[in-house]
């Protein structure tokens, strides 16, 4: 990974990494259904957060497995877009994750980062905090293979 890792970044061509990250975020409807957000973007970073609602726990009230797993490969899939050419969108095209403690709390916070980056596939992993007043701890660890993609209209809808 760049020594400028973490550091607000363009992407080749001259667009703002960022502004792709947040345009093609706000797209995406289940991270609007999970109430999450992009908070922050970096050279090869991104940091995702969703607060707590009833609607995404699972039984015991703990976030559901589920959203962990999104904001995850969500982050770790937006830290590979910041390294992209702006022609192309992220897919992944598969994830591990390792569930390491219940998450109980305010708001999960997922970390994600590229480890390496290729000219088609990119190797990303993410760790997820629960956040509980000033306490955070890790409750899940993913690793993921990114692929690029060519970009689609961002009118375009889905079966055109």
């Amino acid at each position: 990974m760049s020594e400028h890792a973490g550091q607000p970044t363009k992407s080749s061509g001259g667009h703002d990494a960022g502004e792709r990250v947040q345009a093609s975020f706000a797209r995406q409807g289940l991270m609007r259904l999970l109430g999450a957000e992009v908070v922050e973007v970096g050279e090869g970073t991104c940091v995702v957060e969703v607060p707590f609602a009833e609607g995404i726990t699972q039984q015991e009230s703990y976030f559901h497995g589920a959203v962990t797993g999104a904001i995850a490969d969500t982050a770790g899939g937006y830290a590979a877009m910041t390294l992209a050419p702006p022609d192309r969108e992220v897919l992944t095209v598969e994830y591990k994750v390792n569930f390491l403690a219940p998450a109980h709390g305010e708001k999960l916070v997922a970390r994600g980062e590229v480890v390496t980056a290729g000219r088609r596939l990119f190797v990303c992993r993410a760790e997820v905090s629960v956040v509980e007043g000033r306490d955070e701890r890790v409750c899940a660890a993913t690793l993921q293979t990114v692929s690029l993609s060519p970009a689609r209209a961002p009118d375009r809808k889905p079966g055109t």
